[in-house]
């Protein structure tokens, strides 16, 4: 079932807390590390953030307008009025091939689509490579719409995926 995380959620509950950033942290190579403060923040301004189970996965995604300082979420902005742009999006390794992240997406496209939005976007590290991501996100349809080199000496691919209204 999947649960949306509010920020007072975030506040009020230490394990859940912990967990997050238990699972952030342990993919931190593909998402980039958070500590409990910097966690909090992206629950706050994020269009949506939801979890699977106590934190089995989770999606943190932000539309137009948040605070957000990532360059990758930059990036869309300056190109896309309507975005929702997925930041993080892991599963726990004892919980994967259970179609998790799959169900994150669906939630997110239908909750993007209500709010009216046009397209979601990602970026998909290519060095280092992360070929399971581009598999995914490949298999939904996204499509590449630009590279990036950025200052930590990661290359990403940067994907869209358009809505149906």
């Amino acid at each position: 079932m999947i649960t949306t995380v509010t920020t007072a959620d975030y506040r009020a509950d230490a394990p859940l807390r912990a967990a997050m950033l238990a699972l952030n942290n342990a993919h931190a190579v593909e998402l980039s590390w958070a500590d409990e403060t910097r966690m909090g923040m992206l629950v706050a301004e994020a269009f949506l953030a939801a979890r699977v189970g106590t934190v089995d996965a989770m999606l943190l995604a932000f539309a137009p307008g948040a605070a957000y300082d990532s360059p990758n979420y930059r990036w869309f902005a300056e190109r896309y009025a309507s975005f929702v742009y997925i930041d993080r999006v892991v599963t726990a390794p004892e919980a994967r091939g259970r179609g998790l992240a799959r169900q994150l997406y669906t939630h997110l496209f239908g909750a993007a689509r209500a709010a009216g939005h046009e397209r979601i976007v990602c970026e998909v590290n290519s060095d280092p490579p992360n070929p399971a991501s581009e598999a995914f996100h490949k298999a939904l349809g996204f499509a590449p719409v630009g590279e990036a080199l950025l200052g930590n000496g990661k290359t990403v691919s940067y994907l869209a995926l358009e809505l149906a209204s």
